[in-house]
């Protein structure tokens, strides 16, 4: 059967400044795996499939309990259904996809495998190169440009036996959405699928929304301000954001070096945090490109000590007051660990607000150069509305490198008051999730390096997000809780992620 690409218009999206999408590979499947794609009655339904962890269904398909080749036909299918819905997956490769399921099963049948992901379907934020595979970063200057090589994570996620579906929506350089989270002039909005009248967040916003929905079994996104952690809040999965140097950034398309270099990182997104267990062995470590980059060992989350942990919690960072429900959410979850005997105290990173404000002076000092430049590297004439171009005034060099020490000085002052915890557990955002507005305003502090997860990129700090309520504020939207580690011990924040999540179920079924 040969392949056709379809070009279908979202008409449940309707956004007017999206003509087209671009697809690459539509096709159901190669005629040669025709004969694979009947369900037996030994194996799963789809439905049932659709709804495992990775973890699961590569145990699954290790054990032969299903097939790869089942496994991504179950993942097209969901996405078939409802990303008309949600507009997440904006690019799929799928004869390739179902060409490696083939060969995923033959090696399996001949006793082969190529690691622990083994036939296992995902897909990537459209901010990383895939080779072979349109990758825009949300920018109209790119909407046709198809990358030779993976991005490092995308590497070691196929060759550790995943097989890509496609990629999901980001905002233009993955920060150009403003208010309304995940939005590009090259694919438009994507929005949530518990509700899609609401927001995705953003910047891994697509990625959040598919996973959330059952579409693909892990994404893999990146972080420069909270861009895994909102998604995963709003959407209602698991993700972390790793210590900076842990995860290599090499490939995405804002990527690594010069003065905003340390806010950004790479990390997975999945339903369960067993699989962001299972991915950040597979992930992190030094690509000989990245010079961020540290070779520490990955603890072991199974290794932690619970009981041990020294806990501080707050539920207002002085920046933005949270609502009444998230927290009364964040005490319950710090009641988790005052019953495993844990030392809990009420506690918070001195100067937080200061740093926020240094961040901000710091971010801006080049009056949005930096954008502009962006812009202009990679051929776009137009930018998205919700990208910040700043407004052209530049400090002097003096005053930046006023604006550097004070940010320094203050993430080692916050780093010596972290030597008497080993977590902090705190909101995410301070409210629940929103509607999609009209408009394209930019939210409070937006570029500022304030909130509640801006703060953790400033400092490098290893910070997570999983499920651990459904607001009433909002009615049926998820609630998630940010957990957050000393330098390195991702394992620790990882284990209590994994902890709060066998309290509160974590992950629900979405709307759609």
């Amino acid at each position: 059967m040969k392949e056709s690409t379809t070009v279908k218009s979202l008409q449940a999206i309707a956004d007017t400044t999206v003509s087209r999408r671009r697809f690459i590979g539509t096709s159901a499947a190669v005629g040669t795996s025709l004969s694979l794609l009947r369900f037996s009655s030994a194996n799963a339904a789809a439905d049932d499939i659709i709804y495992k962890s990775a973890t699961e269904i590569a145990a699954m398909i290790r054990n032969k309990q299903i097939t790869s080749v089942e496994a991504v036909k179950a993942c097209y299918a969901r996405i078939d259904a409802v990303n008309p819905k949600i507009n997440a997956v904006v690019a799929q490769c799928r004869e390739r996809a179902f060409a490696e399921a083939e060969e995923a099963d033959a090696m399996l049948a001949a006793g082969k495998t190529k690691g622990p992901l083994h036939g296992v379907p995902f897909t990537v934020k459209d901010s990383f190169d895939t080779a072979g595979v349109v990758s825009t970063g949300g920018t109209l200057g790119r909407k046709d440009f198809v990358p030779g090589k993976d991005a490092t994570v995308v590497a070691r996620a196929r060759a550790a036996g995943a097989i890509l579906l496609g990629k999901t929506n980001t905002p233009e350089f993955t920060l150009g959405g403003g208010a309304r989270g995940t939005y590009n002039l090259v694919y438009g909005q994507t929005y949530n699928p518990n509700n899609i009248k609401y927001n995705p967040a953003g910047s891994s916003g697509g990625a959040g929304a598919i996973v959330a929905a059952a579409g693909s079994f892990f994404d893999i996104g990146s972080d420069y301000g909270g861009s895994i952690r909102s998604p995963a809040n709003v959407n209602g999965i698991a993700g972390i954001k790793p210590t900076l140097g842990r995860v290599p950034r090499t490939g995405h398309i804002v990527g690594y070096g010069g003065a905003f270099d340390t806010f950004q990182e790479t990390g997975p997104l999945a339903r369960r945090v067993e699989d962001l267990i299972l991915l950040m062995p597979i992930l992190q470590g030094p690509d000989d490109s990245d010079a961020t980059m540290a070779p520490v060992p990955l603890g072991d989350p199974a290794k932690v000590d619970l009981k041990k942990l020294r806990v501080a919690f707050y539920t207002t960072d002085g920046i933005s007051e949270s609502t009444a429900e998230i927290k009364e959410m964040v005490k319950q979850c710090v009641g988790y660990f005052s019953k495993l005997g844990c030392k809990v105290t009420e506690d918070k990173p001195p100067k937080m607000k200061e740093l926020a404000e240094a961040r901000q002076k710091f971010s801006n000092a080049d009056g949005g150069d930096h954008m502009r430049r962006l812009l202009t590297l990679h051929g776009s004439t137009q930018a998205s509305p919700g990208l910040n171009l700043g407004d052209g005034n530049q400090l002097p060099s003096a005053e930046f490198t006023k604006w550097c020490e004070v940010m320094d000085s203050i993430k080692s002052e916050q780093l010596t008051w972290l030597e008497k915890y080993d977590l902090i557990i705190c909101p995410v955002n301070a409210n629940a999730p929103k509607p999609v507005p009209p408009e394209f305003v930019r939210p409070p502090g937006s570029g500022a390096g304030g909130g509640y997860t801006s703060q953790y990129n400033t400092t490098g700090w290893p910070a997570g997000v999983v499920r651990a309520g459904t607001s009433k504020d909002e009615p049926g939207l998820p609630l998630g809780i940010q957990v957050v580690g000393q330098p390195w011990r991702d394992d620790v924040v990882l284990a209590a992620m994994l902890h709060i999540e066998k309290q509160t179920g974590g992950w629900q079924k979405t709307a759609i």
